[in-house]
């Protein structure tokens, strides 16, 4: 029988990124948890089994009316990446915790990348966002033909 649970699947997920990813001590490991109401990120060296630094709108500091949306996870994003530069990480591996990169994860390391996490990925993405819409108007459009059916 399959499983239906979503935590579940997210756990199968999960393992099997973790399999891919690990954090050493010159590049550690930037782990995402989103829960209903709130947002964590951690940076773990996984050599050490040490967490170095980490930040959730649990904190008073980072809380604001609610933890669950994308301006909790920017806030997230942007406190996880000041406090790892002050610890002198400038280059970490992220691991999305089985969630899509899409919604609250995707905005908390779109924020971490701006705050100076990940400096070449930054650039990396504002190029190809570039190039898309060039590659866009350069293609020409086909006009459809209209067939008239005689019967």
């Amino acid at each position: 029988m399959a499983n239906t649970s979503r935590a579940i699947v997210r756990e199968a997920i999960h393992r099997r990124i973790r399999r891919k990813v690990k954090g050493s001590s010159e590049r550690p490991r930037l782990a995402v948890y989103r829960s209903l109401n709130h947002i964590y990120a951690q940076v773990v060296d996984d050599l050490n089994g040490q967490t170095i630094v980490s930040a959730s709108t649990t904190e008073k500091d980072l809380r604001g009316t609610t933890g669950g949306n994308l301006a909790a996870a920017q806030r997230i994003g942007k406190a996880i990446a000041e406090r790892a530069l002050e610890k002198g990480i400038e280059s970490v591996v992220f691991d999305r915790g089985g969630y899509l990169y899409h919604g609250r994860v995707k905005a908390l390391t779109d924020a971490a990348r701006a705050a100076g996490l990940n400096k070449n990925e930054a650039v990396a993405a504002e190029v190809e966002a570039e190039a898309e819409p060039e590659a866009v108007e350069a293609k020409p459009r086909k006009k459809k033909e209209k067939q008239s059916k005689e019967k």
